[in-house]
């Protein structure tokens, strides 16, 4: 199905343009400025199309408590022995930052937008004319949030990770009615790493059909190949984690790529892109020399006019300047309208009807 395309700044979003691949910096800066510079510089070297970065303060995420449902226990978790409050202050982007971040972007020619936690941050980030908004996984269903999104009028990004469709179905309905046009859902899954099982990229075109929209990927699996896969499918968002070195540690470090991986996704995602082309059987304009070197009936050995054509002097070999071999029954029996010397190509000239 064939969905309006968005336009977000300088790009344009649809099945008919490459991937829109968008770097997610989160909390991989380290809390360093310096550092979420070089990010920005490391996506723009990489060819990302755009640069994102979350907007909110630990305060605005939680309550400063470090019990309960407060502290991360579970011992499989990569921020295990952590309060919420404790993870949401190491990971998130002063706000100070946002516009030597931002500025940085248009230096590189990189879209820079955010993902915004509470209204608050929505304000803040109209000052700084953000070309569109993401809603993360975790919020899909913050209602209240995604009217206020969606009123800016901008193209909005909604994660759909953890939603079941009938979620979908209200956060979709509630962004169109209070004002979004132009909608983008990300296939997620929301485990920090995801695994490829998990993916179910074949959510992917079904998302598009219910909700009649532009579909994509968010992506937490090691590597490129799911994101790679989920181009064949339809999406035409690509959101990865990005850090300069996983080594260097960081919140979101575990389930990011590095800078040479994410030009390996541009790269390999513009490429299933393009493989996609079209339903067509046939050679292809590249392929029509190719057909010469199909297999075709060639005499064999040297006959003189008159002699029948038999397995031993009539041959199905490259190239192709002869019948096609499915005439070779046909020929066989025949007899041959002058002398002919091996390696002739066998034509309906040559026989004796």
């Amino acid at each position: 199905m064939q969905t309006p395309e968005i336009r977000i700044a300088s790009k344009v979003v649809g099945l008919q343009h490459p991937p829109f691949i968008v770097a997610e910096m989160s909390g991989n800066h380290n809390q360093s400025l310096e550092r979420a510079l070089e990010i920005v510089d490391a996506a723009a070297q990489a060819g990302a199309h755009a640069l994102k970065i979350q907007t909110y303060t630990a305060d605005t995420m939680t309550l400063d408590l470090d019990c309960d449902e407060f502290f991360i226990s579970d011992p499989h978790s990569l921020w295990k022995g952590k309060s919420l409050h404790r993870l949401y202050e190491e990971a998130h982007t002063p706000w100070e930052w946002h516009k030597p971040i931002f500025d940085r972007c248009r230096e590189r020619g990189v879209i820079f937008f955010s993902t915004p936690f509470d209204e608050s941050a929505v304000d803040f980030l109209e000052t700084l004319d953000v070309p569109c908004y993401k809603i993360a996984s975790f919020e899909n269903t913050d209602l209240p949030l995604i009217r206020k999104v969606a009123a800016t009028g901008k193209p909005l990004v909604i994660s759909t990770g953890m939603a079941t469709l009938i979620e979908i179905g209200e956060t979709v309905w509630t962004s169109r009615e209070a004002g979004c046009e132009e909608l983008i859902l990300l296939k997620c899954t929301s485990s920090y790493p995801a695994s490829p099982e998990d993916s179910n990229l074949k959510t992917i075109p079904h998302m598009r059909q219910e909700f009649q929209c532009e579909v994509g990927l968010s992506d937490h699996t090691h590597g490129v190949g799911v994101a790679v896969a989920s181009v064949a499918l339809g999406a035409t968002v690509i959101e990865k984690h990005l850090t300069l070195r996983r080594a260097d540690g960081g919140v979101d470090s575990a389930f990011s790529l590095e800078p040479e991986e994410l030009l390996s996704l541009v790269e390999e995602t513009k490429r299933a892109w393009l493989a996609l082309g079209k339903t067509t059987y046939g050679s292809t304009e590249a392929e029509k020399k190719s057909l010469a070197y199909r297999r075709s009936l060639y005499v064999a050995k040297d006959m003189h006019a008159g002699e029948t054509f038999t397995r031993e002097n009539l041959r199905a070999i490259r190239p192709g300047y002869g019948l096609p071999p499915k005439y070779q029954e046909v020929v066989l029996g025949r007899r041959a309208t002058r002398n002919l010397k091996a390696g002739t190509p066998v034509q309906w000239d040559l026989l004796d009807f």
